[in-house]
C-alpha cells in the first residue's frame, strides 16, 4: 500500500494493531525470556504493546532498514525494566548465530512482504537457534465489508494479486505468508499455535479507515489497471463501511 512504511501511516494503525493482536499468545511463551529482537520494527510498535506484557528485566533488539524508523523505535520504548538497542540492516540476513542470546524472535505484519525463501530461512534461524518466534498481523487476505458492494470482490482479488506480486526478482507471499509460515514452522520441528487478529475498521476509525481504502483501491488499480475505481471508492469514502481486514497471529515454539 501507498505509505506503508512511513511513519504517519504507521502511527495511525498502531490503536487497531494493538487491539487486533491476540493478547493469549502472550501467556503461552516459554519463561524465561529477556533478549527479544524485534524484525521490521518500523516505530517501534509491538515493542510498545508486548513489553508491558512480559516480566521484566528485558532487552529489546530493534532491527530494521529504515534508519528514521530505526532512530524513532528505539527512542519511543520507555518501559521500567526495559532496555533498547537498533540494528539497521536487512532482516532477511538474520542468521542463528544471531540468535545466540535472544529468548524470543518477533515481528509485525512483515510475513507477507517476504518470499517463500526468505520464511525458509528466518525458521531455520529461529530453529537452529531454538528460539520461540511470535508473529503477529500477517495478512490472510480477507476482507468483508458492511453494507457490501458488487465491486468488493474484484478489488479484493486485485489487491491480494497486488500482495502477491514480483520485486525486484523477488515474489512476495502476501496472504499465502500465514500458512505458508505455519508449515515451515512445523516441519522445521515447531508447536505452532496460530489466532486470528482481524483488524475492525469503520466510522469509528475514520482517517485510519480512509487511508486504507485509498491504498487498498490503490494497489488494485495498480496491479489491474481495467479497474475503475473513482465511483467506487468515492462511495466508499462517503460513507464509510464497517471493515474486517483478515489477519493471522502466530507462535511457534521449539522443544
Amino acid at each position: 500500500m501507498t505509505g506503508e512504511f512511513s511513519e504517519s501511516w504507521l502511527g495511525l494503525r498502531e490503536p487497531a494493531d494493538a487491539d487486533a493482536r491476540a493478547a493469549d499468545l502472550v501467556g503461552l511463551l516459554p519463561e524465561p525470556i529477556h533478549v527479544i529482537r524485534d524484525l521490521g520494527c518500523g516505530t517501534g510498535s509491538l515493542g510498545r504493546w508486548l513489553a508491558p506484557r512480559l516480566p521484566t528485566p528485558q532487552h529489546w533488539i530493534m532491527a530494521d532498514r529504515d534508519p528514521k524508523l530505526l532512530h524513532y523505535a528505539t527512542s519511543h520504548l520507555r518501559v521500567p525494566g526495559v532496555t533498547v538497542e537498533g540494528a539497521l540492516g536487512d532482516v532477511t540476513a538474520l542468521t542463528a548465530e544471531d540468535l545466540a542470546d535472544t529468548g524470543l524472535v518477533t515481528c509485525s505484519a512483515l510475513l507477507d512482504l517476504l518470499t517463500e525463501a526468505e520464511v525458509d530461512a528466518l525458521v531455520a534461524a529461529c530453529a537452529a537457534a531454538g528460539v520461540p518466534a511470535l508473529f503477529t498481523l500477517s495478512v490472510s487476505g480477507e476482507v468483508t465489508m458492511d453494507p457490501p458492494l458488487p465491486e468488493d470482490q474484484r478489488v479484493a482479488a486485485a489487491f491480494d494479486e497486488h500482495q502477491r506480486r514480483v520485486v525486484d526478482g523477488r515474489r512476495l507471499l502476501g496472504p499465502d505468508a500465514p500458512a505458508y509460515a505455519v508449515k515451515a514452522f512445523e516441519k522445521a520441528g515447531a508447536t505452532v499455535v496460530t489466532r486470528p487478529s482481524p483488524w475492525k475498521l469503520g466510522p469509528g476509525r475514520p482517517e485510519l479507515t480512509a487511508e486504507w481504502l485509498r491504498g487498498w483501491a490503490g494497489a488494485a488499480r495498480e496491479q489491474d489497471p481495467s479497474l475503475a475505481l473513482d465511483d467506487y471508492l468515492a462511495t466508499r469514502l462517503g460513507d464509510l463501511p464497517a471493515v474486517t481486514v483478515g489477519h493471522v497471529d502466530l507462535l511457534a515454539i521449539f522443544g
